[in-house]
């Protein structure tokens, strides 16, 4: 084909009167002569100037919303208002034609609603550009910033025989035939029979396998899918989505805290310097959005300001403990406005708690550390008994202003016969887990690690609402399409 610039290349050009090719999708035709081109590589789109008069109309009939078409032509000075160039088409081919009365995405406001239900077109939209562009460079800027600190990319399995998390939400995988399944002498499932010759399922996390790498390679971080069987129709949910997992070895809770605010804010901030254009488009969107809902329900502050707010402040470090004492004298509490009121000591804290912390009672993000060891797994650090012989573990979370849960994680329990205890109390098999008990058998060593769930990153910087938003292909209960 011959050879195309792109038009983020183009719409910013001072270097007129030259002669360019052009491709992509029409936006709109006005007045058979000025269409707005947009090839996806930037938000802007390029005005193509029509010479309607010597353009066969088979040519002009087909220039429609949602075409694609290659233009030739002079790139010249702008005379209208909002852009600074221009192209007069010298020839224009149709590369891909598009019905006009039966293509859904129509020059006109679309609800997020509607265009999830044709996700296979939403891309095209200045909505799905920004925030795709913006999930991109998170995803780069994750990679960068465990690059230069020195971590190995440590790919972990897909299927696996653990279930890292106890939940036991997991997506079996299987050969065995559904209708003739191979059964043993007691009536149960011969998985001896399956491909891999016991049961086996897709990855809740990559945790384990990512302890294993650091305790030899020193530090190690994992960025892959994950997947999670839970019936859950949220929009904090999905049964696919993607994890960032670093693990460093002779580490302690305090050295994870740092890693992963540091973390956070690296790439909050790489976003911000390299997504300029697409964040202000999403600040302005949720600003329209919000002129729409009750005063109660809009958000506190712009987009941009609460990007720039988590970069200028440090995260709010307290205990598990300490939070349950603010919490039981909120106001919300006291005056029973939580859905799930909190009593005693050892509740788990739900959504509507950790963001009351966030929003309400610090105003900027919060870590909690030190969480009761009954609401927790089982590979995390036992504490010392506290005044009044309650046990906790080595845990943190980082709450964002909200999203609630950013971070999950914990100084992992190095000390074996602590490990074989908790174990034993949760019921977690230790044969099948031999692997991950050897690396306290063979020089074991204090390390820790966190899990940091990217949609939920995603969604904090871009503003939006719904996970299924910030994933280019939601996986949820009752949906797998494509």
């Amino acid at each position: 084909m011959i050879k195309r610039e792109k038009i983020a290349s183009i719409i910013k050009s001072t270097n007129f009167n030259r002669n360019v090719t052009v491709m992509g999708w029409v936006k709109t035709f006005r007045n058979n002569q000025f269409i707005a081109l947009n090839d996806g590589s930037c938000m802007g789109n390029l005005q193509i100037v029509v010479d309607f008069a010597n353009t066969p109309d088979e040519i002009l009939k087909k220039i429609t919303t949602g075409a694609s078409i290659s233009v030739s032509g002079n790139l010249v000075a702008s005379l209208g208002k909002g852009q600074i160039c221009e192209v007069k088409a010298e020839t224009i081919e149709i590369l891909g034609e598009s019905d006009a009365e039966k293509f859904p995405l129509q020059p006109k406001k679309h609800s997020l609603e509607f265009l999830r239900e044709i996700a296979h077109l939403r891309f095209r939209t200045n909505t799905f550009n920004a925030v795709f562009k913006v999930r991109h460079a998170l995803a780069f800027a994750v990679h960068q910033f465990f690059n230069e600190k020195g971590f190995v990319y440590l790919h972990t399995p897909i299927i696996t025989a653990s279930d890292a998390e106890g939940a036991g939400e997991m997506f079996r995988v299987t050969t065995l035939p559904f209708d003739n399944t191979p059964k043993t002498e007691t009536g149960e499932i011969d998985f001896k029979e399956d491909f891999f010759g016991r049961s086996a399922n897709l990855t809740v996390s990559g945790q384990l396998e990512g302890e294993l790498g650091a305790m030899a390679l020193g530090e190690i971080y994992t960025f892959g899918p994950t997947f999670r069987a839970e019936n859950s129709n949220t929009a904090r949910h999905l049964a696919e989505f993607w994890m960032i997992e670093p693990e460093v070895a002779f580490a302690d809770l305090e050295d994870n805290m740092n890693l992963a605010e540091d973390l956070l804010k690296y790439v909050i901030k790489y976003a911000i310097d390299n997504c300029e254009d697409e964040l202000a488009f999403l600040s302005n969107r949720l600003t329209e959005e919000d002129k729409n809902k009750p005063q109660a329900e809009r958000s506190e502050f712009d987009l941009m300001t609460k990007l720039n707010f988590c970069l200028e402040n440090d995260f709010e470090r307290l205990t598990y403990t300490e939070a349950i004492e603010i919490l039981k004298r909120s106001k919300p509490n006291q005056k029973k406005q939580f859905k799930y009121l909190i009593e005693n000591w050892g509740a788990d804290l739900q959504s509507e708690h950790e963001r009351y912390l966030v929003e309400k009672h610090f105003k900027k993000p919060v870590i909690l550390t030190d969480y009761p060891a009954d609401i927790k797994s089982f590979y995390m650090r036992m504490n010392e008994p506290d005044g009044q012989g309650r046990k906790t573990v080595r845990a943190m979370d980082i709450l964002f202003p909200g999203i609630g849960e950013m971070v999950g994680g914990s100084q992992r329990e190095e000390r074996l016969d602590f490990l074989q205890k908790r174990m034993d109390e949760m019921h977690i098999p230790q044969d099948e887990l031999y692997w991950y008990l050897d690396t306290r058998k063979f020089g074991t060593a204090p390390h820790a690690g966190f899990g940091l769930g990217f949609e939920r990153l995603v969604l904090f910087v871009t503003g939006m609402t719904n996970i299924r938003d910030v994933i280019p292909f939601p996986r949820f209960p009752k949906n797998a399409e494509f």
